[in-house]
């Protein structure tokens, strides 16, 4: 049953060492387990948090396997029983692709973010303030596109074509009517947002989808470097399910200080997705997953470092480590109910 996530090619497995463990109680729940543990192949503070919930498996006497896979392999692998999960399924996004596999996989908890977090699309201040830009329905007009293209028509640098997040952004310029005016870039998103900061950084016009948190904007901060411009409406495609209103309050750097803002759509998560076989024969790793989640802050604070230094295996275990060391007795507290919890 496990030869699905071996002998794929684009399956790359990595077991990532966090530091010395305590020595599993003789009753731990894990003991003589092992979870297939998958991350998604997007870089970022999600790797940390993988690294962090990996030590606590692993302190209920688990034995853990990571796999990194792309979410669309790991929603197979989990319905197969090739893989047990996964905590970072970015949700709702990735909605459509998991109701095709609900009925031998599950949502564990409520996501990894605390609140979650923020999507939407962004400008450089600077052309904002200029020519006072504060909604996305003001592209529409030609000469507001111009300003971020050629021949009156914006280049919007959008996501990398087999994200959802992209399909999403296509459906809303043709929505808002946009489609004229804006024309929509999707490539590989890390090196197109190169771009986009050096960019910015050199006083030109810039516009961009982006999500929050991320290491986009830590690098090109809200409110200072660029700011988010309000949607005209909610508006979603029919397979992407509506998870609230995308009026989100408190927005750091939203255009023309509306406050609410409205996103390009209600907040998102790292979800986690389990094969249900194993989640109901697991019900410690269950609540463990139901309890654990991190601030924003931390997320942003991990995401910044890694876009500063270069994501590499080294530093998401220097993150995981350092994150361990100053928050024992919440990862103790986690731990303990996960065990009790059993």
């Amino acid at each position: 049953m496990r030869k699905m996530a071996r002998a794929c090619a684009a399956v790359a497995l990595a077991v990532l060492a966090t530091g010395a463990l305590p020595a599993a109680a003789q009753d731990a729940p894990g003991k003589g387990k092992t979870v297939h543990y998958a991350q998604g192949d997007s870089f970022g503070g999600n790797y940390v948090a993988t690294q962090i919930v990996m030590q606590a498996m692993k302190m209920l006497g688990y034995d853990v396997k990571l796999t990194t896979m792309n979410t669309t392999l790991f929603f197979q692998a989990a319905a197969q029983g090739d893989e047990d999960l996964a905590t970072d399924v970015n949700l709702p996004q990735r909605e459509p692709g998991f109701r095709a596999v609900e009925k031998d996989a599950q949502i564990v908890g409520t996501g990894m973010i605390v609140e979650g977090g923020i999507n939407g699309y962004l400008i450089d201040k600077k052309t904002a303030d200029q020519y006072h830009i504060t909604s996305l329905e003001q592209f529409k007009d030609p000469k507001i596109a111009g300003l971020f293209g050629q021949d009156g028509k914006a280049e919007l640098i959008s996501c990398d074509p087999g994200w959802s997040c992209g399909d999403v952004v296509d459906y809303q310029l043709d929505k808002f009517g946009l489609q004229s005016t804006v024309r929509s870039v999707r490539g590989k998103y890390e090196a197109l947002m190169v771009d986009v900061v050096s960019r910015v950084r050199d006083g030109k016009p810039a516009f961009f989808y982006a999500w929050s948190p991320s290491w986009t904007v830590n690098m090109l901060v809200p409110g200072k470097d660029v700011v988010w411009l309000p949607t005209p409406a909610d508006a979603l495609p029919p397979n992407v399910p509506n998870k609230g209103s995308a009026l989100i309050p408190g927005v750091k750097g939203c255009a023309g200080g509306a406050d609410p803002c409205r996103m390009a759509m209600a907040s998102w998560n790292w979800g986690t997705v389990a094969n249900r076989q194993f989640i109901a024969a697991n019900p410690a790793i269950r609540v463990l997953i139901e309890q654990m989640k991190f601030p924003t802050a931390t997320w942003s604070s991990w995401e910044y470092a890694i876009s500063k230094n270069g994501g590499s295996n080294a530093l998401v275990t220097k993150l995981a480590n350092e994150w361990i060391a100053a928050n024992k007795t919440q990862l103790d507290q986690w731990v303990s109910v996960a065990a009790k919890g059993h």
